[in-house]
């Protein structure tokens, strides 16, 4: 059986010399909870969060010329609780928590909330390992692709609304969502279909169901935009 901490330093691209730091970034506290002599990440979420925003500010001031506004607005969407959860489900972090039975019991693994704050305190942990330009760079590296996205007029798209606005205005219909998975725990892949008036439109995968519909919505706004009806 592999140790998720190992599969999410691989995802990361940063492999801890001192691994206290990364066992620290992953106690939720539902887990303090029940062992009382843990501590949770909270005090690390706060530093992650502080460097997580420096990273992206930095990058796109030195990166792009956009009027404050619009850096803004790319910051924003970039550190988002959204999206950090999105990437958290991609690198294995759900998978790698300390939880509380309850919490784990309860889904606290595909949590928005738990994994956003969970990669902010991961991001803390590789400051405090090695430094801020590893910090820097394990930002970029996670987030370059949603930089690039948030400045080309993409970021903060949620294709799930536009897709239902699309479908209440041309066919008078919600879309419907079914999402399977597949793979153990650590590595587990989430596969969604969206139908609108029972007739496929889309599909998506991803590392989290939020991920997968989001992806099937996005194929399915895009099918109908272009007039190719259902893939």
């Amino acid at each position: 059986m592999t140790d998720p901490r190992a599969d999410l330093e691989r995802a990361i691209g940063h492999v801890f010399v001192d691994r206290t730091h990364l066992d620290s970034a992953l106690i939720h506290r539902s887990h303090c909870a029940e062992n009382p002599d843990a501590r949770s990440n909270e005090r690390m979420e706060f530093l992650g969060d502080a460097v997580l925003s420096l990273a992206v500010t930095d990058h796109v001031y030195a990166t792009y010329d956009l009027p404050e506004g619009d850096l803004a607005k790319v910051r924003a969407w970039v550190v988002s609780a959204d999206v950090l959860a999105e990437v958290a489900a991609d690198v294995g972090v759900g998978a790698a928590l300390l939880l509380g039975k309850g919490e784990a019991a309860a889904g606290g693994r595909e949590k928005r909330s738990v994994l956003a704050d969970a990669m902010e305190a991961v991001i803390a942990a590789v400051y405090l390992d090695a430094g801020w330009e590893t910090a820097r760079d394990v930002v970029l590296a996670l987030l370059g692709s949603r930089i690039a996205q948030g400045v080309a007029g993409d970021g903060g798209d949620d294709y799930k609304t536009r897709l239902q606005e699309l479908a209440r205005r041309e066919f008078e219909q919600q879309p419907r969502y079914q999402v399977r998975d597949e793979g153990p725990d650590h590595a587990k892949r989430f596969f969604a279909m969206v139908t609108i008036g029972g007739a496929v439109h889309g599909h998506g995968e991803g590392r989290s169901k939020k991920a997968a519909e989001q992806a099937a919505a996005r194929n399915a706004w895009q099918a109908l935009v272009d007039g190719a009806g259902a893939p």
